[in-house]
């Protein structure tokens, strides 16, 4: 006998995550694998499945027993009905919903599932802000149906269980009392309507897989990690309601030779040691182009110069941060005799005598420099 899928597996979620995700992981793959929507042979089977790895999971103690046990802690709970339930759900409805005679709140429209969309800018594109065309796949509501799930033209009746309110509510005695138990009515899957003839275009479901593509904004200095809502751009809503929102992820590739921290970028650039030495004006290639730095007479290795405003805009103030450029002494592998004669002249006028030849004065010269 083949053995039991894990239940995390099924469902795509990690052993840490919370009941919300193990919730939406679930509607997800039921959307999917639903038999009224999937032409998948094995769609009914699958949806079992999946429907028992929900109801172990989304049970706090059911899921500890599974989580220190297995399958044989849980002896198949997830998939037969409790104490004359109709299922967890049944039970989670009656207990925070339903229970007591009040009414499920969970009946009307249903805001559409949110997405993800992960996307990757240069650093030219997170400081500036850029317009990007992406594409993406949502499930939108059935043009040939507008989402009623009936071929046009077919007839739609009231669910006769139900009367239409999508519920059906029957008490339970229990050792706390009597239980008013409003559950989803099975007959009409909630919707509160028959479908003589479901839509050719949906198969019933209402809603149809498409890809689409859109133009999102980014504003300038998005950093990695930066989430943008685009609301609107989710998935279709159940029962009339509204689409759910797109959420963009950020992040930002590499820069060859300018590093970003917060609002301020930094770079390196080399300079002889005659120009540390004697001071000149350096071009210095930013973000917005070249700009000229002036590197004054004495300048020591590594020493730290700033550029205002070059840096990333502030969104909230208005302003800009700042570019800063370290400077590095480059001093020459290989020196020629006129190069040898005019540091030696540099030595004497500085009071140390040596000979041109003698590499250890160069070798020390070039250790000033590091």
């Amino acid at each position: 006998m083949a053995s039991k899928k894990d239940y995390y597996d099924i469902l795509g979620v990690n052993k840490d995550a919370s009941t919300d995700d193990v919730k939406r992981a679930y509607r997800k793959l039921a959307r999917t694998h639903h038999p009224d929507v999937s032409k998948e042979p094995d769609a009914e089977d699958k949806f079992k499945e999946i429907t028992e790895a929900y109801r172990v999971l989304s049970d706090d103690e059911k899921r500890a027993k599974y989580d220190r046990f297995g399958h044989q802690g849980v002896n198949g709970q997830g998939a037969q009905d409790f104490s004359g339930f109709g299922g967890f759900e049944d039970i989670f409805d009656m207990m925070f919903n339903g229970g007591f005679g009040r009414r499920n709140s969970y009946t009307g429209p249903e805001k559409g599932s949110d997405l993800r969309y992960d996307l990757t800018l240069t650093l030219e594109e997170a400081v500036f802000g850029v317009e990007k065309e992406i594409t993406i796949q949502r499930y939108e509501t059935c043009e040939v149906c507008d989402g009623s799930g009936a071929e046009p033209g077919s007839k739609v009746e009231t669910c006769p269980i139900c009367n239409g309110s999508g519920q059906v509510r029957r008490s339970q005695q229990t050792p706390f009392g009597q239980f008013v138990n409003v559950a989803t009515c099975e007959n009409c899957s909630g919707t509160g309507k028959i479908i003589s003839d479901k839509c050719s275009n949906c198969q019933g479901s209402g809603k149809t897989l498409q890809r689409r593509k859109i133009e999102v904004k980014i504003p300038p200095g998005v950093d990695n990690g930066t989430r943008l809502r685009v609301p609107g751009k989710g998935e279709a809503g159940d029962k009339g309601g509204p689409y759910g929102d797109l959420y963009i992820y950020i992040r930002v590739k590499n820069h060859p030779t300018i590093d970003r921290k917060n609002d301020h970028l930094y770079t390196k650039e080399k300079i002889s040691f005659v120009q540390a030495a004697v001071g000149a004006e350096i071009p210095i290639k930013t973000l917005d182009g070249t700009v000229k730095l002036k590197v004054p007479d004495g300048t020591q290795p590594n020493t730290t110069f700033r550029i205002d405003g070059r840096g990333v805009p502030r969104s909230r103030r208005g302003s800009r941060g700042d570019f800063f450029v370290t400077v590095q002494i480059d001093v020459p592998k290989k020196l020629n005799n006129e190069q040898l004669k005019a540091l030696s002249e540099f030595a004497k006028a500085s009071g140390e005598e040596f000979d041109p030849p003698d590499k250890s004065f160069i070798e020390r010269l070039k250790g000033l420099f590091k």
